[in-house]
């Protein structure tokens, strides 16, 4: 072997990390194929390296010594080791005549911090400081930061799915993400469903919305936006930001109006697309079409001046008109949390939220067709209003999200039931935690108009 072995197995564990230049990879391939002792070298690092990647879930059971009598020797059968070395050979030839990619996707990135993390869906490994090479990641719940080999770091927040391309380009499917790009990274690229994101040095943020809500946002430095309807790219400076898209009801499709449904154990329950139910949000800055029709309803709150006109409240209302309110003993609301395509969890705490029930009667016809900020039923501009509402529960978020519908439950939720007269409910959501930076994330719930989600619900015992 021309190679010092040393030198040799450098090359190939350097290979087997993906980080040979490809002048380097095709010096390597010509020199296996003409080398019969290096390509024995290159087959046993293959070998070992395929094994060790196929059993690295059970490496740390084998630190355990088992007790004797349960101690079993195990040996391969010459003609399986035989059989396996000659396939690791054939591996081998046709990986280095065909590209390195045909045997193993070399590191792209490493899984360097999952905080509250649940995955599904994911092709690649998900235990933090795993190296990730192409594929795809489906974070349910939780943060989690990637480290690019081009040193760009990537914090996706759940619910998303990523696709890792390169050390220089990944795809948000769906969800939102945060991009911090040293120097040696310009040029990153964040690809979405509709836009191309291209870093010229900053960080940024990207949402891509399942219900069409996608939003750039420039935190540092300068990105250029390609994939526009005008074939133009765009350039966004620091504190800029852009939406792409608006997210409205499926065209042409109809809210279907729920039912009351009677379940098991003696709970109705009731969604706010039953009967004369409604759900509506509005938000401090905005003087355009209210939100009545759109399939949800947020809520967000922010201390910080610069913040303060993308605040949101929601409100919903139910209707018990058929239910005998008086033998009411246990009440909850369920709500099934979405992904606004509004902000980032990555600058918002673990977060705390409060449900408020509208106790002047008079303000429960409000129109959710033509709800705005200063017409929030019970709300004046700095929160619901202590003459007209009463908080009844409050509810907490995880930063990152919440991977299932959220019950909300208190005495005195049952109790402000019994109490209603005029065949409504209505009530205020509101967030009390602030966030470290305006662009902190909206929360969002499925409203009755929802295509897939669970209107607001409530249920009564």
């Amino acid at each position: 072997m021309k190679d010092s072995q040393p030198n040799a197995n450098d090359r190939i564990q350097r290979a087997l990390d993906g980080l040979l230049t490809p002048e380097e990879h095709d010096a390597l391939k010509a020199d296996v194929i003409r080398d019969a002792e290096l390509r024995a070298a290159y087959v046993d690092q293959v070998w070992l390296h395929s094994a060790l990647r196929a059993d690295r879930d059970a490496l740390a059971g084998l630190l355990q010594e088992p007790p004797a009598e349960e101690k079993i020797v195990r040996r391969w059968p010459v003609a399986v080791w035989a059989a396996s070395i000659a396939a690791c050979v054939t591996l081998v030839v046709s990986a280095l005549s065909f590209g390195k990619s045909s045997l193993f996707h070399p590191p792209v990135a490493t899984l360097v911090q999952a905080e509250n993390c649940k995955w599904a869906g994911s092709d690649l490994p998900t235990a933090v400081n795993s190296k990730l090479g192409v594929g795809k990641l489906a974070l349910v719940e939780g943060i989690a930061t990637l480290k690019f080999k081009s040193g760009a770091t990537v914090t996706i927040e759940a619910p998303s799915t990523l696709e890792i391309l390169t050390p220089m380009h990944c795809r948000l499917i769906e969800g939102s993400l945060t991009a911090e790009v040293p120097k040696p990274a310009h040029g990153f690229i964040v690809d979405t469903p509709d836009i191309k994101v291209k870093d010229l040095g900053t960080k940024f943020g990207v949402t891509a919305s399942s219900v069409g809500n996608s939003q750039v946002r420039v935190f540092q430095g300068e990105i250029e936006i390609g994939g526009l309807g005008d074939g133009k790219p765009k350039l966004l400076t620091e504190g800029k930001g852009m939406q792409v898209g608006k997210g409205a009801t499926v065209a042409g499709q109809e809210p279907t109006r729920g039912q009351l449904v009677q379940e098991a154990n003696g709970w109705t329950a009731i969604p706010t697309s039953f009967g004369r139910g409604k759900d509506s949000y509005a938000r401090r800055g905005d003087g355009g079409a209210p939100m009545g029709q759109h399939p949800l309803i947020m809520v967000k709150h922010t201390d910080i001046t610069a913040g303060r006109k993308n605040e949101r409240r929601a409100v919903i209302a139910f209707d018990i008109s058929q239910t005998t309110v008086a033998n009411v003993k246990e009440a909850q609301i369920v709500l099934d949390p979405k992904p606004s395509g509004y902000g980032f969890s990555s600058l918002v705490p673990d977060s705390r939220f409060a449900v408020y029930g509208i106790t002047d009667e008079s303000l429960d016809e409000w129109n959710e067709n033509e709800l705005r900020w200063d017409t929030l039923p019970g709300c004046a501009d700095d929160g619901p209003a202590a003459n007209s509402t009463r908080r009844l529960a409050e509810f907490w978020i995880p930063r990152g999200g919440s991977g299932g519908p959220i019950t909300v439950r208190s005495d005195a939720l049952a109790e402000f039931i019994r109490s209603k007269k005029d065949g409504l409910a209505s009530f205020i959501i509101v967030r009390e935690t602030g966030e470290t930076d305006p662009s902190g994330v909206a929360h969002a719930f499925a409203s009755k108009e929802n295509p897939t989600g669970r209107p607001p619900t409530l249920r009564i015992k």
